[in-house]
């Protein structure tokens, strides 16, 4: 893994226009990319992952979405790409900087042959010819382990099962061999052990092309062995960051803890109830003043509710937001592994 940035958001704010008002979907989200680095935004649906990442990719609907350009930035290689117009983001996307998208099933065009939909970026964004660009197909088809590959450049989507779909759709994210992969729930509706395979071959061919990803997803379980870094998001913002290790060895969010606990364990007694987090996440219409989290925090004082917290630093990767690392917080009943280490306030 490379120290060199590659990408780089500050201060994103995307909203959405909506019969019921403005939803603030994404608020003031930071991070960095690395190249060849495996970067996590973990969160529940509707916590602003998705929008992130189209926002990256150019691809929020229009005039629906509304991203605030006077103090969002978005930063690859030196560039804004929110400065960009959509011809000049078109040479980025899928050149620089691809997505494998949720469900490959209504991603892909179910009228093309997948050899031809591989070949189609080949031809816009490298200038080759349909028959060089098929033999490059032919070859990532084979990269990303489909059986029969030259039999299957001539299928259509329909005639593969789902984790071939997604190894078709990683063969066309990975064609014009990009800077940045972003993937947004590769493993949905996949069983375990496809799943599995599907996380062994995007971690593979990331070492071999060096690639920086950006993975996507609600279940931490599936991080756990390929990424660097986790960063988790909740109602639009980024409530804690971290290493691998500091965020599944040493939380610091009441959030952070309860998606941990809500993750099955081999150690588990078969008669013990699964932890299930209570409550909804907060309207974000109208989004809390204070910690959005702090409605569903069993942890939760009266500040929570009126303003939100500053960030604690516990190291020179961790951080979060929680007013439970502040000296005037009661600590009586709080978890010790939220509290153990110290803290500055940033």
């Amino acid at each position: 893994m490379s120290s060199e940035r590659i990408l780089e958001v500050k201060n994103l704010n995307v909203s959405f226009n909506t019969y019921a008002g403005v939803s603030q979907a994404v608020r003031g989200v930071d991070f960095y990319l690395n190249k060849g680095e495996t970067l996590a935004i973990v969160g529940e649906s509707g916590c602003g992952k998705t929008v992130t990442s189209k926002a990256i990719m150019g691809l929020l609907p229009t005039p629906q979405s509304i991203i605030d350009k006077k103090v969002s930035e978005i930063n690859f290689n030196g560039k804004n790409l929110l400065d960009l117009n959509e011809n000049e983001m078109s040479k980025v996307r899928g050149r620089q900087i691809s997505m494998i998208f949720q469900d490959p099933m209504t991603s892909l065009n179910p009228t093309m042959k997948i050899g031809d939909q591989i070949a189609e970026s080949i031809v816009i964004h490298d200038k080759k010819s349909l028959r060089e660009a098929r033999e490059q197909a032919l070859e990532m088809l084979e990269l990303v382990k489909i059986p029969n590959a030259k039999q299957r450049l001539n299928q259509y989507p329909f005639e593969f099962s789902g984790g071939m779909r997604q190894r078709a759709m990683i063969a066309i994210a990975l064609a014009c061999n990009p800077q940045v992969l972003i993937a947004d729930e590769p493993t949905t509706a996949l069983d375990v052990t496809i799943q599995a395979q599907i996380m062994d071959l995007i971690g593979t061919l990331q070492k071999k092309l060096n690639t920086g990803v950006i993975l996507v997803t609600h279940d931490l379980g599936v991080v756990a062995s390929v990424a660097d870094r986790i960063q988790v998001m909740y109602a639009g913002k980024v409530v804690e960051r971290g290493t691998v290790d500091e965020i599944f060895y040493n939380p610091k969010h009441p959030y952070t803890l309860a998606l941990l606990r809500s993750v099955p364990k081999l150690s588990t007694n078969n008669k013990e109830e699964l932890y299930s987090l209570t409550g909804t996440p907060p309207d974000l219409i109208n989004p809390p003043v204070g910690c959005p989290f702090a409605a569903r925090c069993e942890y939760g004082m009266e500040v929570c509710r009126v303003k939100f917290p500053q960030t604690n630093v516990f190291s020179s990767t961790q951080e979060c937001s929680c007013w439970l690392h502040d000296s005037r917080a009661d600590k009586t009943g709080i978890p010790e592994i939220l509290l153990k280490g110290d803290s500055n306030v940033k």
